[in-house]
């Protein structure tokens, strides 16, 4: 298992590129039908409402001392 600040962090990048990658779903989908477009939207609306609610659960399962170191922990080797 890997240590919750490692997942944590993770996590925050994930939803970090989803929410940038908006504008280019986007543009990515101009070309498709009205349905097409409202369901890839609405995708990617999905998924950034899991990886949050994941980052706060992840956030509350994080002890107490965690908390306050504010850089990102080392990645584990391969």
């Amino acid at each position: 298992m890997l240590p919750t600040a490692y997942r944590i962090h993770r996590v925050q990048n994930t939803l970090r590129r989803i929410e940038a990658d908006i504008p280019l779903l986007n543009m990515r989908v101009k070309d498709l039908s009205a349905e097409r477009q409202n369901s890839a939207r609405q995708f990617a609306e999905a998924l950034v409402l899991q990886t949050r609610a994941e980052l706060h659960r992840l956030l509350e399962e994080q002890p107490e001392r965690l908390t306050e170191i504010h850089e990102p922990p080392c990645e584990p080797a391969d």
